[in-house]
């Protein structure tokens, strides 16, 4: 259904905001903008664009993210979760074109949200989840390789066999400093006390200590200057996007890709965050707040961008409250743009490997016992995408996860529906319903639905036929239908169809509301008529009593 409902959750915080309620949000800020810098410089690198990009992205996103969108606490920025896919197109496309589908992306979780399509995570299985999760996790380890052992190649390729290619033949090449340096760093952000890490990140003590330590001993590691001659010091500058008609069509499924990744990122960001608070997010108004935030900032040299878990997560453990904590992030982030620009040249690439590597070891779920305790179909749609995720693509790990989940879940639902003939020893807890302490007159047969009947268990009432042939009036009870669909409704008037043309009287009874009216609805009510609808078997039995008493059962 389209809505035009436009109200952003800061319009709701503020109306209450407050000086304690200011000095929370800005301490919070602070803090989230310290553990997004490093984060955002590494992003963007490991997706082959410049760290200034990625600085900018956080910047313009995330504060448009924050005073646009649905939820009170998130914090939205270039995720680790898009490395892969930003890489393949800019590596495809060229950056040009990276920047249009940033924009396409945007328009389609703009759509997503009027549509009121917010509740889209609910369609993704936690498996699936899972399994592109750590499929993306164990992608981006492998693309920080280079940086971490310092091997002498000039530029990653895209593709799981191309990068394990280039790692067998220059594994060994590795550079000593490099690799110290790396290794501490890595050490440091996984040993850092967690009582530290409220006032001083570890990603960001990191940065700073190697980052120095480069600098005061002259290490012979590549540094930010020495491969992108530092970060441009000054406003993220406004610039028109190239569009290229001859790729327009290409880019369409990999903007779909960064739309459909961002809404389940920035959607389960929200989960997180209102489970954190005792908060609830609007997930149709965050849908558009992501949507625009990502038409926006390609205009500014902006990559994808979405809610972040990590980043959300240190927002509210240091005491934000509103939106405002967010947008005091991403004015921090400027204002490093604007002052302290310079000093990123010294800024070893070694250390933003290690963030980096330690980001893809905590995205993913190791628990490998999780998966014995899945049931095995669940079990095979993670395996499944994980494998597809890491060797072929996104894209294609998602359509065919979710080709499984749905094809598990239609066989699963078929094994549920069945239909049962009611006998006298069959007591039910609901008097109106059950067949104990009822007369079922001769030549009357009774049956119950249960579960769906739908298009893959359509054929299930096909049983009818063999159970009741020497049966004149057949009774077929539904208030244990819980589905209904086109196929079930067809399924139902063949019934009635070869019935009746076999002399004999199909009567429903126990229909649920929702199902009662797709009843009405159909040509299957007017070939049945008013009294061969009933509310219950009760009535059913005494139609069915009528009918045979009177010597006409059809007609």
């Amino acid at each position: 259904m389209f809505s035009l409902g436009f109200r952003p959750r800061v319009l709701d915080t503020l109306q209450h905001y407050n000086r304690n309620l200011l000095r929370d949000d800005v301490m919070a800020g602070l803090t989230v903008g310290i553990v997004a810098l490093p984060l955002a410089m590494a992003f963007a690198m490991a997706s082959g664009v410049t760290p200034q990009a990625g600085i900018f992205t956080a910047v313009i996103a995330g504060f448009l993210a924050a005073a646009l969108g649905g939820s009170r606490l998130s914090v939205t920025g270039p995720t680790g979760a898009f490395i892969v896919i930003i890489y393949g197109i800019v590596a495809k496309y060229g950056v040009a074109n990276l920047l249009i589908c940033t924009f396409m992306s945007g328009v389609m979780l703009v759509l997503m949200g009027l549509f009121r399509l917010g509740q889209v995570i609910r369609f993704f299985p936690l498996p699936l989840i899972t399994g592109f999760t750590n499929g993306i996790a164990v992608l981006i380890f492998l693309t920080q390789l280079k940086d971490f052992f310092g091997l002498p190649v000039d530029k990653m390729p895209a593709g799981f066999f191309a990068v394990m290619q280039v790692l067998r033949e220059q594994l060994g090449n590795f550079h000593w400093p490099t690799l110290l340096l790396s290794a501490a760093s890595l050490l440091l952000i996984l040993l850092w006390p967690k009582r530290l890490n409220r006032v001083l990140p570890a990603p960001f003590v990191a940065l700073v200590l190697a980052t120095l330590i480069t600098a005061l001993f002259g290490l012979p590691v590549a540094t930010l200057g020495s491969k992108f001659g530092g970060i441009p010091q000054g406003l993220p500058s406004f610039g028109g996007l190239d569009l290229d008609p001859t790729h327009l069509s290409d880019l369409l499924a990999p903007a779909f890709t960064i739309a459909l990744l961002g809404s389940i990122e920035s959607l389960l960001c929200a989960v997180v965050a209102d489970s954190m608070t005792a908060d609830k997010h609007d997930s149709n108004q965050e849908l558009i707040g992501q949507g625009i935030a990502n038409m926006v900032a390609p205009f500014f040299g902006g990559i994808p961008a979405t809610g972040a878990v990590a980043r959300t997560a240190t927002n509210i453990s240091n005491g934000g409250k509103t939106p405002v904590a967010a947008m005091v992030h991403a004015l921090l982030l400027l204002l490093i743009l604007l002052v302290a620009a310079p000093l990123a040249a010294s800024i070893p690439l070694a250390v933003l490997a290690a963030i980096l590597i330690s980001v893809a070891l905590k995205m993913g779920d190791w628990d490998i016992r999780k998966a014995f305790q899945f049931p095995k179909r669940d079990t095979a749609v993670l395996i499944v995408t994980f494998v597809l995720t890491v060797v072929f693509d996104l894209t294609v790990a998602v359509q065919i996860g979710l080709l499984m989940a749905a094809v598990f879940f239609i066989r699963s639902m078929a094994s549920h529906t069945s239909v049962n003939r009611l006998l006298p020893e069959y007591a039910q807890l609901f008097e109106r319903h059950t067949i104990a302490g009822k007369h079922v007159p001769d030549g009357c047969a009774a049956f119950r639905v249960e579960g769906a009947l739908f298009f893959g268990a359509a054929d299930s009432v096909e049983i009818i036929h063999q159970q009741a042939e020497q049966a004149r009036v057949i009774i077929l009870q539904l208030h244990r239908l819980v589905l209904l669909d086109t196929t079930g409704l067809l399924a139902l008037d063949s019934l009635n169809d070869k019935l009746r043309a076999q002399g004999k009287t199909l009567i429903l009874c126990g229909a649920a509301d929702e199902v009662l009216a797709m009843l009405k609805g159909s040509r299957l009510a007017d070939d049945l008529g008013v009294d061969n609808l009933q509310p219950d078997l009760a009535a059913a039995l005494l139609r069915a009593e009528q009918l045979l008493t009177s010597g006409v059962v059809w007609g």
